[in-house]
């Protein structure tokens, strides 16, 4: 069932142009830089991704005063965020918008923010939320006044929902072949359970993936959680840079409009409410005296099953895996918050991290319990470190995995209703994209026997 790996030669990188065909060079000390790494990242690596895997760098030759980088994200009820890098350090933070092609009905201004990471300076990083808008609707818009025009489509207003889930992305030709395959049938918001642009303290390349995704993420709402690939802490000296400074510079997402007190965690709705998303931080204190843990408390106690009959959690180190590689890493942080999410009825699990796909049964405390989530692993997005074979099939929680496989691929789960949602794995063909892992769902808010009558009640048997 499991393909076996094998050793091959470190990715090649491929240059392509952005938005143009006469491409502005990559400075030969910044390949040189990304070669040495990436032979070194080879070398220690477990486990290496079958051919073709190349990383690609997307270049810029915009002028510098227009926007690149673009991407959109979800604030609130009925707005969204537009996010865009300039290189020119002075320039607008605006955008306008509206319902037809060139004509633009409206505008809204926001800020502009930048960073450094040691001799690295970013461009001029700018956020601008724009809105109210309309659930369901195609707008056309400019960033900055001058560049190209984007079209994004906002979510719709009540289920179905149509979202897609990719997590440790990178920038290869795998990434591409994913990200294409998630393209090509129409969603709503894409989810990404943390490892964004394996940048791994090289900034430059926070810049050439968020080109070479700009593409899809322009489009539709990227919602994102942080991986170990953001955290790049600087050395523990007097002004080094503080960890996850580029992800939380560059993809801002609505940490402050739910609660939380960290970029690095957050929840947001979608559907009219239907659908609760709560991103975790693999990377944040998560103990019982954490903020995450009581923001978390909090947050979980404020959804309204009744009104909000979904409930979706993503988080990057899985907290159940057979696989050999990252093993037990999610352990700690299943003990400190497996109770609330189970106690909050919480209809599914996904993560990242391990570079395969696996899904359990519905599971608590490391057995099986039909009020417990699914918990589903979906980090086969695309990246550079290759793929994790070594599925233990002796491994204890064996017989509550019912479907693993080593393959690039992407998942969609299809809210259909209040009580049913349909979860499908599409593994990568190279041109197709084949179904090979699906199941229905029912909601555990309509599921009577998980239903409690009050929340707050800890004699609630886990016995079921």
């Amino acid at each position: 069932m499991f393909a076996q790996g094998r050793r091959v030669d470190p990715p090649r990188l491929i240059y392509t142009p952005h938005d143009t065909m006469r491409p502005k060079k990559i400075p030969a000390r910044f390949v040189f830089v990304l070669l040495v790494g990436t032979l070194l990242a080879s070398v220690a690596a477990e486990y290496v991704r079958p051919p073709p895997g190349r990383v690609i760098l997307t270049g810029n030759s915009q002028p510098p005063s227009h926007p690149q980088q673009v991407h959109v994200s979800l604030v609130g009820a009925n707005r969204m965020r537009v996010s865009w890098v300039t290189d020119a350090k002075h320039g607008h933070s605006v955008v306008d918008y509206g319902r037809a092609s060139g004509n633009y009905t409206s505008s809204a201004t926001g800020e502009h923010t930048s960073y450094r990471y040691f001799l690295y300076s970013s461009g001029k990083i700018h956020h601008v939320t724009i809105g109210p808008l309309d659930p369901g609707t195609v707008y056309y818009y400019r960033c900055a006044m001058v560049g190209d025009e984007f079209t994004l489509k906002t979510p719709p207003a009540a289920l179905p929902l149509e979202l897609a889930l990719a997590g440790d992305l990178g920038q290869t030709e795998w990434t591409a072949s994913t990200l294409a395959h998630v393209s090509k049938t129409d969603y709503d918001v894409l989810l990404v359970p943390g490892d964004l642009a394996y940048a791994d303290t090289q900034q430059p390349l926070w810049d050439t993936f968020g080109r070479f995704v700009q593409e899809h993420a322009s489009r539709r709402p990227w919602m994102v959680t942080e991986g170990n690939h953001e955290v790049e802490a600087g050395m523990a000296l007097p002004g080094s840079p503080a960890p996850f400074v580029a992800y939380t510079t560059r993809w801002r997402m609505p940490h402050e409009e739910s609660g939380s007190p960290s970029p690095l965690y957050y929840s947001f709705e979608v559907a009219g409410g239907a659908v609760h998303v709560v991103m975790l931080g693999s990377y944040a204190g998560y103990n019982s005296t954490s903020e995450q843990y009581g923001w978390l408390a909090r947050d979980l106690a404020r959804v309204d099953r009744r009104a909000t009959p979904w409930l979706v959690v993503l988080l990057h180190a899985p907290w159940y895996n057979t696989n050999a590689a990252h093993a037990g890493e999610g352990e700690a942080m299943r003990k400190a918050m497996e109770r609330l999410l189970f106690d909050a009825r919480v209809d599914v699990v996904f993560s990242g991290h391990v570079h395969a796909y696996e899904r359990f049964t519905r599971v608590y405390n490391d057995e099986a319990n039909p009020c417990g989530p699914v918990h589903i692993t979906i980090g086969d997005g695309g990246n550079r470190e290759g793929l994790a074979f070594d599925f233990q099939k002796n491994h204890k929680l064996a017989r509550l995995s019912l479907m693993r496989e080593a393959s690039f691929g992407h998942g969609r789960l299809s809210v259909v209703n209040a009580t049913a949602a349909r979860w499908a794995w599409h593994r990568n063909d190279d041109a197709d994209s084949t179904i090979r892992d699906e199941l229905w769902l029912e909601s555990l808010s309509a599921n009577g026997a998980c239903r409690r009558a009050n929340p707050a009640d800890d004699s609630w048997s886990d016995e079921l």
